[in-house]
């Protein structure tokens, strides 16, 4: 595992994140110098297990997901599925929901998020796999659930739907 590989793991961490390396600075409280980061991420640094797991924390992420994955369980984070069945969440909207089927997609939400390494945070794409699943847990036909999440006011770039 070359110091590029991880260098390239931590800065797209970061990037899903939202940070910039000053925010990481200052959210570490100056314990990592923007320009430090900026050198682990450029491959030009290497970095401890002990400054990995701290970053982690910062980075609010499991430590394993700072390192790199070979390209054959890499996933592509930017694949569209809103044409093949699936629709995006708003992540934000869904942790603020109350309601009980915001709360089952919420848990769902946390373990696809995991899975795929994705911990940006905002948006988070459901697949037409994971549709079937959510609409047999929600007790609805996959064609139905879009209009859930949109009754939820889940669906990003959607406003919510009046029951």
């Amino acid at each position: 595992m070359s110091g590029v590989s991880v260098g390239e793991r931590l800065r797209a961490i970061r990037r899903q994140k939202g940070l910039s390396l000053h925010d990481v600075e200052a959210r570490s409280k100056l314990e990592f110098k923007a320009s430090v980061l900026g050198a682990y991420e450029r491959g030009e640094r290497a970095i401890s297990v002990p400054r990995l797991l701290r970053l982690a924390e910062i980075y609010e992420v499991p430590p394993d997901q700072l390192l790199p994955r070979p390209p054959e369980v890499e996933i592509n984070l930017t694949e569209r599925a809103e044409g093949e069945g699936g629709l995006t969440i708003d992540l934000t909207r869904l942790g603020e929901a109350d309601e009980p089927e915001a709360q089952v997609l919420r848990r769902y939400a946390e373990t696809i998020q995991l899975q795929r390494q994705d911990f940006n945070g905002r948006l988070l794409t459901i697949r037409r796999d994971d549709v079937r699943v959510l609409a047999a847990v929600l007790g609805c036909r996959p064609e139905e659930f879009g209009d859930r999440v949109d009754r939820l006011g889940l669906r990003a770039g959607h406003s919510r739907r009046p029951s």
